[in-house]
């Protein structure tokens, strides 16, 4: 049996070429003399979907997304069948994995182009028709990108769907590593294209890739993050070297967390007509820190600034005195004894309806929310501290958190 398991995934834009196909397949090939068990995942040869688009809307402009996904995941079928003769020809026992293979492990909704995998159900057929191929010394090429319903309707995962079928394979496997091959095998700084000094990362953590995926990076997209598991690492590398390239790893993105500060929270606001210059909100926030207190979280409108800050009621008078001393604004008011609930979940910001989710419970029960802010994949709700506990059990029921996290 092999202990440990290694998901390559190798992109259209690198699968390029016989010449390319031929060393990903030595790559492999090196990984598994290692005694390392190894599933590729690969993408459609390059411009492959889009032509597919192209001509299945060319043919039929009112073709239904069910139908349109079965005609584009016919760019993995073939690529996975390419792969594995390569691996074939490197002296490798390759099995192809596509939607019609009774190994076949992924499970998605019905949200056809842009389906979702359903991650217990697809790491229960990981277990039981994945697992059993690697550990008998066999390589399966799983088609990326594609996904089947439980009533086996195909579903294709929308942009980056290749990196999202590796990354949920890697965690269900409990990976030693997923390893994303691609043409660029490095993060950078910020767009090369955009930035003449971009430097290569070698390192992010979880929330610091999905942070630059949100923010518009496109070396990996945020759904793929969404499903990475803790110590199962993340690597873009390149074909071209043996090198790691960038890592990501830190915590799991797979589940809700609810985090509730266990310090008294003060909102202070500040109206008026805002002289809002950069300069004048810093020298208000070290107003702030110099008193002693702590800024957890801001938000700002033409005509007030409000403040969330621990120890706020020992540095009210300083900011009271600072703003009207200065003109920043005309008048300062406070709500003491709040407590700040943060909720994070992979992919928020792209899930219709979560704030609702997450204030509906809160306001159905009476509990007022002094104040809301969205930071990437995070809601902040500001609540009375006297409201604590039973906003913490509303909203574990109302995501279904059974785990209980607190910040010390």
């Amino acid at each position: 049996m092999l202990v440990e398991v290694i998901v390559f995934k190798f992109g259209g834009s690198v699968l390029d070429s016989d010449e390319h196909i031929k060393k990903a397949a030595e790559r492999v090939k090196e990984a598994y003399s290692r005694g390392i068990g190894v599933v590729v995942v690969v993408s459609a040869l390059r411009g492959v979907t889009d032509s597919l688009i192209s001509t299945a809307r060319k043919a039929n402009p009112n073709i239904t997304p069910e139908m349109l996904d079965e005609v584009i995941s016919m760019g993995e079928r073939t690529s996975a069948r390419l792969f594995a003769a390569a691996l074939k020809g490197v002296g490798l026992d390759a099995i192809v994995v596509d939607p019609d293979s009774s190994y076949w492990p992924i499970i998605t909704d019905s949200n056809h182009l842009d389906a979702n995998p359903l991650y217990d159900e697809t790491k229960q057929l990981v277990e039981k028709r994945l697992k059993p191929l690697i550990d008998s010394g066999k390589i399966p090429v799983v088609c990326g990108f594609i996904g089947k319903t439980l009533d086996g309707k195909i579903t294709t995962l929308g942009r980056g769907g290749s990196d999202t079928t590796a990354v949920l394979l890697g965690s269900a496997l409990k990976a030693k590593e997923v390893v994303l091959v691609k043409d660029v095998g490095k993060v950078f700084s910020s767009d090369p294209d955009k930035v003449s000094d971009a430097v290569p990362l070698s390192a992010l953590d979880s929330e610091e890739a999905l942070a630059l995926s949100l923010g518009g990076a496109k070396f990996l997209h945020h759904k793929a993050l969404s499903y990475k598991a803790e110590k199962v690492p993340i690597c873009i590398a390149s074909l071209d070297s043996e090198d790691k390239g960038t890592v990501i790893d830190g915590e799991s993105l797979l589940n809700v967390d609810i985090d509730a500060q266990p310090d008294p929270i003060t909102m202070i606001t500040v109206v008026g007509n805002i002289n809002g210059s950069h300069k004048a909100i810093g020298e208000l926030l070290d107003t702030v820190y110099s008193a002693g207190g702590r800024v957890i979280s801001m938000g700002s409108e033409p005509k007030s600034i409000v403040l969330y800050v621990v120890n706020g009621a020992k540095v009210l008078g300083k900011i009271h005195s600072w703003v009207v001393s200065t003109g920043f604004g005309k008048a300062v008011s406070s709500y003491d004894n709040l407590v700040m609930i943060t909720v994070k979940a992979p992919a928020m910001e792209t899930s219709p309806g979560m704030v609702q989710r997450v204030t509906q419970p809160l306001a159905r029960n009476g509990i007022n929310v002094y104040g809301l802010v969205t930071a990437g994949s995070s809601i902040r709700v500001f609540i009375s501290m006297a409201d604590r506990e039973k906003s913490l059990a509303l909203l574990r029921d109302a995501l279904m958190v059974t785990s209980r996290k607190e910040v010390s």
